[in-house]
């Protein structure tokens, strides 16, 4: 479903992503991990086609982003660290804009029905998202990826300052998604939650894809453990090396 064939984005000097090979695959989902600058955002940004590539191609359902930037974006939904809505309008309201832009109308029913399934109740859904918390604007944007019927999700840092209880909510979401056999690539600093959700495990450092896991193989400390080494460029050991995927 989405898949990096040596992608390499530079700016001027700096090369920010190096000769990324990755696939993701229906009903799978990719975590990947790395410090700021590691080159997760810029993976993303680069199957969005908010950016070109250097060289290499990503590749989105078989269509090349850079030859095919619309139509691409038809089968992907986009969840940033914070979803932007429109305050002065309620949840229903903003998810019938966004989904307008997108050529989908739907009854207000069909609205509320899509926002309970993503977890924001028909309450809630009423309210201005002014008064909205992280957590709720996140539901809003599953809500979007639902009614769009996106093929694919991709998630920059989604877990990044929820709390315990949100976070608990919106794994339960995307492993919905998962099942359903949507393809999920996700940016996250947050191991655990990773381990809980992802298929596999991608490690990324100075751009470059310096591990892939196997989540089911390992257990969160022993991936935290793999992933620190690789942070300090410590040796890593004969185990953690023949757990890679």
């Amino acid at each position: 479903m989405l898949e990096a064939r040596n992608l390499t984005k530079k700016f001027d000097s700096l090369t920010a992503l190096d000769q990324l090979n990755l696939t993701v695959e229906t009903g799978d989902v990719v975590c990947l991990l790395g410090a700021n600058g590691a080159g997760k955002t810029t993976t993303i940004n680069l199957f969005l086609g908010f950016l070109e590539p250097s060289s290499g191609s990503a590749i989105v359902d078989g269509l090349v982003v850079a030859d095919a930037p619309l139509e691409t974006k038809k089968h992907l939904a986009y969840i940033p660290e914070q979803v932007a809505l429109y305050p002065q309008l309620s949840g229903v309201e903003n998810l019938d804009y966004f989904l307008r832009l997108s050529g989908i109308r739907k009854s207000r029913s069909q609205l509320i029905s899509i926002l309970s399934e993503a977890g924001l109740d028909e309450e809630a859904a009423g309210r201005r998202a002014s008064s909205y918390s992280k957590g709720m604007r996140q539901k809003v944007g599953i809500a979007i990826a639902l009614a769009k019927d996106a093929k694919a999700l991709l998630l920059d840092e989604p877990l990044s300052g929820l709390d315990p209880s949100a976070a608990n909510a919106l794994c339960g979401s995307l492993r919905q998604l998962r099942d359903e056999g949507r393809a999920i690539l996700m940016a996250t600093h947050d191991v655990f939650r990773a381990k809980e959700i992802g298929t596999r495990i991608g490690m990324m450092k100075a751009g470059k894809l310096v591990n892939t896991l196997t989540a089911a193989s390992l257990d969160a400390s022993e991936i935290e453990r793999i992933y620190l080494a690789h942070m300090h460029d410590d040796n890593l050991d004969d185990a953690a090396t023949g757990a890679a995927a």
